[in-house]
C-alpha cells in the first residue's frame, strides 16, 4: 500500500516547500524506497505554458512534454525521477476534466458539486501519478498557503486523512526574526496551524523556516500551541546551498521520524555522493565568470534550470561560477553596454519568446563570436545565433526570424507549414524529449559521445530549411539534426567552443551527472 506525506505551508509564498519536498524525496529514495512527488496548483490555467516567468517562474518541460511548475525542477534533480504530466494537477486542468465529463454525460444526470466530483478528479489524478510509477511513497505539495485559495486541495487532503500509519501531514511555515529584539516570533505559524486545523487537519510535523536555527525554547512554544511533539519541530535555517537541505533535515533524524509515523521499514539514506557535491560547491579550486543575457533577468528563477545546471557542472569541475546577470534590452540603449561581457569567461544565449531584447541577444552572440569567448545558445539562443550569422556573415543583413519579423526579407528562422495552421497557445509547441541525431566528428558528437540522444524541447519556430546549405557553404555545422532533418545543434570550427542547441539540456542536468553540454562548455570557460 502507497504510503503518503501531504506538506502544506502557511505564512507566506516562497516559503520552500518544493525544497522541502524534494530534500525529503531525495532522502527516502536514498534510503531505498520508490519515491514520487506531486505538485498541486490552485491557479485556473490549464498549466503553467502560458504564463509569463516573471507571474510564476521558468516553465519546467517533462519527458512527455507537460509544462509544469517549477518545482518539478526540484522533484527531478534531487530525488532523481523524471516526472509526467501527473505530476503537476492544477485547478484549472481540474475543472477542464470535469466539464468535459459532464458535457460527455459521464456523471449520469447528477448535479455536479465541488465535493463530491472536483475532489474525486483530484484524487483521481494523484492515483494516476502513483500508479504510473508503482510509488511505495507519494509526496504531494499543495501549492499556495493555507487559509488563501489552495482551500480545494486542502479540503480534499481533508477527506484522505484517516489518521492511520499510511497517511502523514508536513506543515512548512515561517518563524520571522526580529532584529530589533533579537527573537524568533512564532505567532504567524501558530495560525496558520489553526487555520489548517480549522479546516479538519492536524499536522503530525512542523518545519519551521527561519533565518536562524530554532532554539529548544522555541521548539517547546511551538509544540505547546499546535499540538505537535517537540521533536517533530524541525528546524529549516538559512544555508549558503539549497543542496544542504537534506542534510540538515537529516541531521534532525527526519527520515525516522517518518519511518516511525508511516511504519515503515527504518533504513539509512545514503548520502555520501550528496555531500560529496555539496563540499565540491563550497570549495572550489577557482573562479569563472558566466555572463548569462535574457530579457526575464530580474527574475532569477525565470531561468532556474540552466542555473542549476551551471552549479551542477561547476562542483563536477571544482570550480566557482560567478553568474553576471545581463538584461538583453540594455546592450541595445548604449554601445558602451556591451562592456559588460569583456571581462566573462563565458557567454550564454538564454532562451525567451517575442522581440523584446531580441538585438541586445543578437549583439552578445557576435560579441562571442568575433572574440573567441565560448558560447552556448540555448533553444532561441540558438536560432539568434542562426540569425547573427546570416546577417554578419553570409551577407544578409535583413535575416530575422518571423517570430520578430514576419515580413522578413531572409526569414532565416520561421514556422513550418503544421506549426501555421495552429490556433491555440496552450501545449502546442513542440513540447518534450525528442530524438536527435548527432554527426560524427562534430563538438556536440565528442560532447555526448553517442550517435543519437534524446533532450527535452519547447518551441514553435524552427531553422529554415531554405537556408541550410546556404549556412554550411559559409562555414557553420549543423552537428545535429531531428529524425525529419530539422536543425537541432549547430556550431562553428576555430572557435574556443560555439554551439546552439535547440533542445533545452539543462531539464535533465542532475547534481551528481551533470549536463554534457554544460560540463564541456564551463571546462571551457574555465580553462
Amino acid at each position: 500500500m502507497t504510503k503518503y506525506i501531504i506538506v502544506t505551508g502557511g505564512v507566506l509564498s516562497s516559503v520552500g516547500k518544493g525544497t522541502i519536498v524534494a530534500s525529503i524525496g531525495f532522502l527516502l529514495k536514498s534510503s531505498g524506497y520508490n519515491v514520487t512527488a506531486i505538485k498541486v496548483d490552485p491557479y485556473l490555467n490549464v498549466d503553467a505554458g502560458t504564463m509569463n516567468p516573471y507571474m510564476h517562474g521558468e516553465v519546467f518541460v517533462t519527458d512527455d512534454g507537460a509544462e509544469t511548475d517549477l518545482d518539478l525542477g526540484h522533484y527531478e534533480r534531487f530525488i532523481g525521477i523524471n516526472t509526467t504530466r501527473y505530476n503537476n494537477i492544477t485547478a484549472g486542468r481540474v475543472y477542464f476534466e470535469v466539464i468535459r465529463k459532464e458535457r460527455e454525460g459521464k456523471y449520469l444526470g447528477q448535479t455536479v458539486q465541488i465535493i463530491p466530483h472536483v475532489t474525486d478528479e483530484i484524487k483521481g489524478l494523484v492515483k494516476k501519478a502513483v500508479d504510473d510509477t508503482n510509488a511505495e511513497i507519494a509526496i504531494i505539495e499543495i501549492g499556495g498557503t493555507v487559509g488563501d485559495i489552495c482551500l480545494l486541495y486542502t479540503s480534499d487532503a481533508r477527506q484522505m486523512c484517516i489518521r492511520d500509519r499510511n497517511l502523514m501531514f508536513i506543515h512548512v511555515a515561517l518563524v520571522e526574526y526580529l532584529r530589533v529584539t533579537g527573537e524568533l516570533k512564532t505567532k504567524p505559524l501558530q495560525h496558520s496551524v489553526q487555520e489548517l486545523r480549522r479546516i479538519g487537519i492536524q499536522p503530525d510535523m512542523i518545519i519551521a523556516r527561519s533565518i536562524l536555527p530554532l532554539d529548544e525554547e522555541t521548539k517547546k512554544k511551538i509544540a505547546l500551541f499546535t499540538n505537535v511533539k517537540p521533536d517533530y519541530i524541525l528546524s529549516n535555517y538559512d544555508v549558503e546551498l539549497t543542496y544542504e537541505v537534506p542534510l540538515i533535515l537529516e541531521k534532525q533524524n527526519i527520515t525516522k521520524k517518518i519511518f516511525n509515523k508511516l511504519g515503515l521499514e527504518p533504513k539509512e539514506p545514503k548520502v555520501a555522493e550528496w555531500l560529496e557535491f555539496v563540499e565540491n560547491m563550497k570549495n572550489p579550486s577557482k573562479e569563472v565568470k558566466i555572463a548569462l543575457v535574457g530579457k526575464y533577468t530580474k527574475l532569477k528563477d525565470s531561468y532556474l534550470s540552466i542555473k542549476e545546471a551551471i552549479y551542477h557542472a561547476a562542483a563536477k569541475l571544482r570550480v566557482k561560477p560567478t553568474l553576471v546577470w545581463v538584461e538583453s534590452s540594455d546592450l541595445e540603449k548604449s554601445e558602451d553596454e556591451i562592456n559588460k561581457l569583456k571581462d566573462v569567461n563565458g557567454i550564454i544565449v538564454l532562451p525567451g519568446f517575442g522581440a523584446r531584447g531580441v538585438e541586445g541577444k543578437i549583439q552578445a552572440i557576435k560579441f562571442a563570436r568575433e572574440n573567441n569567448i565560448p558560447f552556448l545558445g540555448i533553444c532561441f539562443g540558438m536560432q539568434l545565433a542562426i540569425v547573427e550569422y546570416a546577417r554578419n556573415v553570409l551577407g544578409l543583413k535583413e535575416a530575422n526570424t518571423t517570430e520578430v519579423n514576419p515580413n522578413t526579407k531572409y526569414p532565416i528562422i520561421t514556422l513550418l507549414d503544421n506549426q501555421k495552421k495552429i490556433v491555440q497557445v496552450g501545449g502546442t509547441m513542440r513540447l518534450g524529449a525528442q530524438k536527435i541525431i548527432l554527426k560524427e566528428g562534430t563538438l556536440a558528437y565528442s560532447i555526448y559521445n553517442s550517435p543519437h540522444i534524446y533532450e527535452r524541447h519547447r518551441h514553435r519556430y524552427e531553422v529554415n530549411p531554405e537556408y541550410v546549405d546556404l549556412l554550411q557553404k559559409y562555414g557553420m555545422i549543423i552537428s545535429g539534426v531531428s529524425e525529419n532533418g530539422l536543425v537541432e545543434i549547430i556550431e562553428l570550427k576555430n572557435h574556443k567552443f560555439f554551439l546552439g542547441t535547440q533542445a533545452h539540456p539543462e531539464y535533465k542536468s542532475r547534481p551528481l551527472s551533470p549536463s554534457p553540454v554544460f560540463l564541456n562548455f564551463l571546462s571551457v570557460a574555465s580553462a
